[in-house]
């Protein structure tokens, strides 16, 4: 659980860099894949991390952020 607390701070974080206008879908869009997937297994939590990286660095390169602020959301998600 703490780690996924991590990994949606470090989200809420990379939501920031991007454009004003964008912000509030991308937000809401973290909470609610958030919300929805609190009760899952160990087994399928490192598919969702994995996954949670590769969304995030999408979105950065669709609006041409830096990459290199993944970095957190890398360290969390491939610990």
């Amino acid at each position: 659980m703490q780690r996924a607390l991590r990994a949606y701070r470090a989200v809420l974080r990379l939501v920031r860099c991007l454009p004003k206008d964008s912000r509030p879908y991308y937000s809401k869009y973290a909470r609610e894949n958030f919300v929805n997937y609190r009760e899952v297994d160990n087994v399928n939590l490192e598919e969702l991390f994995r996954r949670t990286y590769d969304h995030a660095t999408w979105v950065l390169k669709k609006y041409s952020v830096d990459q290199a602020a993944t970095a957190t959301l890398k360290e969390i998600c491939r610990s």
